[in-house]
């Protein structure tokens, strides 16, 4: 959306509609940096060889809710924070209720084990370099969704880098997903959300330059 669009949607009052956004382009750009982010992870980590074994375990898709209704927020944010007029006010409860929750599930889950199973339920195996592989597969996917917001009308540009930062960061964690083999819900609670919180700062960081309109 164009400095001029969003003057005269504003001028002409609640009853006209916005500029129709293009949304198959938007979407193949998203799409494609995803598509980066797979092809990224295959080629450099590859899948998990036992995926048949951790899907059988009810800890697995306990992860995967986790990680899809991330994502899930992540795409609500982007949309909500790019658009201009459109509440944003429910976004700090949409996202945190997922995080709450694993957070529960992982609190349950220490308190239920022995003192000594402790600390390998939250270090897993993988915490010196899970958050960052999650950083660095979020990049590509993060490029797109910037380019798809610079052409619509953030107002809130620092927010909105966040937010984009933030989705990117959540789609990657699911990416990596299928290549990690910790399932544990206090490392996921803890190692993931950091690994989406990186791209989440740099976007707060460098949205009111990227962003700018």
């Amino acid at each position: 959306m164009k400095t001029d669009d969003l003057i005269n949607m504003l001028a002409s009052g609640p009853d006209v509609a916005a500029p129709k956004i293009p949304v198959r382009r938007f979407a193949l750009l998203i799409a494609l940096g995803v598509l980066a982010s797979i092809a990224i992870m295959m080629t450099t980590l590859g899948l998990r060889p036992n995926m048949t074994e951790l899907a059988m375990l009810p800890a697995f898709w306990i992860k995967m809710a986790f990680v899809l209704a991330l994502a899930a927020t992540g795409w609500i944010a982007v949309t909500r924070l790019s658009t201009p007029g459109l509440r944003t006010a429910m976004l700090p409860a949409l996202i945190a209720a997922p995080i709450v929750l694993i957070w529960l599930v992982a609190a349950t889950s220490l308190m239920n084990a022995a003192p000594e199973e402790r600390a390998p339920l939250f270090w897993g195996d993988t915490w010196h370099y899970c958050s960052w592989l999650i950083a660095i597969l979020s990049l590509p996917i993060f490029a797109a969704v910037l380019k798809v917001m610079r052409e619509l009308a953030p107002t809130r540009l620092r927010l909105a880098g966040a937010g984009a930062g933030f989705a990117a960061g959540a789609a990657a964690t699911l990416v990596y997903s299928f290549h990690c083999p910790e399932i544990d819900a206090p490392f996921i609670g803890f190692w993931y959300l950091i690994g989406i919180l990186i791209p989440t700062g740099i976007g707060a960081l460098i949205g009111p330059r990227v962003l700018r309109w």
